[in-house]
């Protein structure tokens, strides 16, 4: 028996991803663990599809079992989103390999840049970040400084700063998981550009959202559960809290708006300076800087609707909660008896295990909450707490 990891989002599953799975399983996996995000992803937006909908939807892609990454850590930077995910595979003791995809497929140069990007100080990537440059640019200039130009561009590549921030992730917890990399298949990160049957996820959900064709860049079992919950009311739109967000940030007190993750070297003033725009949008773009993306400011306006706060990312994932299993899934809970944290498929049990899981599950509950609200019908938490675990044969 061989476990294999995967961080994911799959926002929503598509051909590339499926791509990568068959690599991974032709690498040796005998069982896969889909470590996903939740309702809200890395980019700072909801998932189109909830959680439980797309982890069924990972089984008929070839995962075994789904464990989700707390909203902590799915609105987060790639530096903590990485870490909240491997830290799980790791906890759970089982896990052998981490499969993830990148540009270069050089595992050599992979594992060197993360090396270089270890040995920086952190105070040099601060001094550097407060003039205005991202993380990612001050990283990659401080890289370029040490290593040359060439390790740098390696570096500052989508799919290649993710697997980076994996490969760091390992070091920081001294984890004996091994990597593996798949070359990306077809369309890049972000592109707009398709080749052949791949597209990215953000070309697809663009497509979604101006009701244009997408069927042959994702398997027809995703397309037809897409169409069942946008009849059903439940697609989510980042316009459908755009109210509530304004509402938040013009009632909330500068205290807490510098408390939330991401915000520093006086944000908060920009943010309550920018707090009567009429739109979200007209928000963003007042605000927004070299230093602060667009993703960032979106990340740090959903950590205000939910109420995640800096001290939240100093701990740790404290439980791995199962949203989907197939058979050689509980093949994989079987071998995870001397887990490092508790494992469940309940996040009522779950909070109950530590003053830690207590607060992390009442953020999935907030969160919980607040997608329900960017859903064209309503949802709640208790959608959450009361959603049925989707058990399903191997499809794969």
């Amino acid at each position: 028996m061989k476990i294999t990891g995967i961080v994911c989002e799959y926002n929503p599953m598509h051909n590339g991803h499926l791509h990568h799975i068959r690599q991974t399983r032709l690498n040796g996996a005998t069982h896969i663990i889909a470590v996903m995000s939740g309702n809200f992803v890395q980019r700072g937006e909801t998932a189109v599809m909830d959680k439980f909908r797309r982890a069924s939807l990972a089984l008929k892609g070839g995962a075994d079992l789904v464990i989700e990454i707390p909203t902590v850590y799915c609105l987060s930077s790639a530096e903590f989103y990485a870490r909240g995910a491997v830290s799980i595979m790791n906890a759970l003791g089982c896990v052998d390999e981490i499969s993830f995809g990148s540009e270069s497929g050089d595992m050599v140069l992979l594992c060197e840049i993360a090396r270089a990007a270890g040995s920086i100080p952190q105070e040099a990537l601060k001094a550097a970040m407060e003039k205005g440059m991202t993380y990612p640019a001050a990283l990659s200039a401080a890289i370029a400084e040490r290593y040359g130009a060439e390790t740098a561009a390696a570096a500052s590549s989508p799919n290649n700063i993710l697997a980076i921030e994996y490969l760091k992730a390992l070091n920081f917890l001294g984890s004996d998981i091994k990597p593996f990399t798949v070359s990306r298949h077809g369309a890049g990160h972000d592109s707009e550009n398709t080749s052949g049957e791949f597209a990215s996820a953000s070309y697809i959900r663009e497509c979604m959202a101006e009701q244009k064709d997408f069927g042959g860049f994702i398997p027809d079992y995703i397309r037809q559960e897409y169409e069942n919950c946008r009849l059903d009311g439940k697609i989510s739109r980042m316009e459908n809290l755009e109210r509530i967000i304004l509402y938040k940030l013009r009632t909330a007190p500068l205290s807490e708006l510098k408390n939330l993750p991401d915000v520093g070297q006086g944000l908060e003033y920009r943010l309550k300076q920018s707090a009567e725009a009429g739109s979200v949008g007209e928000l963003l773009e007042s605000v927004k800087t070299k230093r602060y993306t667009m993703a960032r400011l979106k990340r740090i306006l959903l950590n205000m609707l939910i109420g995640t706060t800096k001290e939240d990312l100093q701990t740790l994932p404290p439980y791995a909660r199962i949203l989907a299993m197939n058979e050689r899934g509980r093949e994989i809970l079987s071998l995870c008896k001397n887990s490092s944290i508790p494992v469940s498929t309940s996040l009522s049990k779950l909070s109950q295990t530590g003053k830690a899981a207590e607060r992390f599950a009442f953020i999935e509950g907030t969160a919980s909450d607040v997608y329900g609200l960017s859903q064209d019908i309503a949802g709640s938490k208790s959608d959450d707490f009361r959603s049925a675990v989707r058990i399903e044969k191997n499809e794969y």
